[in-house]
């Protein structure tokens, strides 16, 4: 069994690791040391930042609701590419699997948006 189809590949992440490693190390070396008391408090978008305890603070469950909505979301999604790559090939029936899907995701995303799932509170 030979490797060759794999060389590009292969060559592609160790050069993408090799650029990430030395522009890492270059940043070390290269960039400038000037720390103060605002470069090293937390940056919570330009508001003061709100006081935390000693051991760090708790994140509100409505932080995790979020980010797990954008990832389910995001995930189903990704689910339309290969069907958009192969849709000349896909019969009627993908088409109908897809439209099934497509609602499927906006039922969820109805329902989160009825439940206040994405309420910026």
């Amino acid at each position: 069994m030979t490797l060759s189809p794999y060389a590009p590949i292969i060559g592609l992440f160790a050069l993408a690791a090799g650029f990430a490693l030395f522009s890492v190390a270059a940043a070390r070396f290269a960039g400038p040391r000037r720390l103060n008391k605002a470069k090293l408090e937390a940056y919570e978008c330009g508001i003061e930042p709100s006081p935390q305890p000693v051991g760090g603070g708790r994140f509100p469950v409505k932080f995790y609701l979020t980010a797990m909505l954008f990832i389910v979301f995001d995930i189903e999604i990704i689910f339309l590419y290969p069907w958009a790559v192969s849709f000349d090939a896909l019969p009627i029936f993908g088409f109908v699997e897809m439209v099934m899907f497509i609602v499927a995701v906006f039922v969820a995303y109805a329902y989160v948006w009825r439940r206040g799932g994405l309420d910026w509170d």
